[in-house]
């Protein structure tokens, strides 16, 4: 049984592709919020899964005395320091291509700079410069006519479809490859055929 932790502060949108990706796997899933009335812990309780209200301050204490194989952080709005990220395993899920537009509100930022391919980047969280090494990388091209709630909503479709995958792979010590997201039947593109668009 692999135990997971999935580390956030007030956006829930991840925890449903997660849960519903290990429901039926060896899957220890608890969910952890430095917010206690969150989205967040709310979607967990919701979801029937395990939940705890966990401040910034206690997360040392809490992480050296749980063994988590990964803690998969979904939107946490403070740093996780050193001796934190020394306790297991821990990895982010960030809204750009990496090493573009590192830092917060990278979805608005990208989008009024003007650029017109970004996407979803899932890395290590390291105690030298935080943006550990690369995991996984999936882009999203912006059109010229593309609305911003149109990009936030195709790189939340990209995260709730890649996030899972790579958890999964790490947990089973393999290495991630687009082979795994073509089969895993999580396209979003609506071709119905993977042959000309990956």
């Amino acid at each position: 049984m692999f135990k997971v932790a999935l580390l956030g502060s007030k956006s829930d949108y991840l925890i449903d592709a997660i849960s519903n990706f290990f429901k039926d796997k060896d899957v220890d899933l608890v969910c952890l919020s430095n917010d206690e009335h969150s989205d967040f812990l709310q979607k967990a309780k919701a979801l029937d899964l395990q939940y705890k209200y966990l401040s910034n301050e206690k997360n040392f204490e809490y992480f050296s005395s749980h063994n988590f194989d990964i803690v998969a952080v979904c939107g946490y709005d403070e740093i996780l320091k050193e001796d934190v990220l020394k306790t297991g395993k821990f990895i982010n899920i960030h809204e750009s291509l990496l090493p573009a537009f590192k830092g917060d509100d990278a979805l608005y930022r990208s989008f009024s700079a003007g650029v017109k391919v970004s996407g979803i980047t899932i890395h290590y969280l390291n105690d030298e410069n935080y943006y550990g090494k690369i995991i996984a990388q999936y882009p999203v091209l912006i059109g010229n006519l593309t609305h911003f709630d149109e990009y936030k909503e195709e790189m939340h479709s990209v995260e709730k479809m890649l996030y899972p995958i790579v958890i999964d792979k790490l947990l089973k010590d393999e290495v991630f490859d687009f082979s795994d997201l073509i089969n895993s039947n999580k396209c979003t593109n609506s071709c119905n055929s993977c042959e000309g668009c990956h």
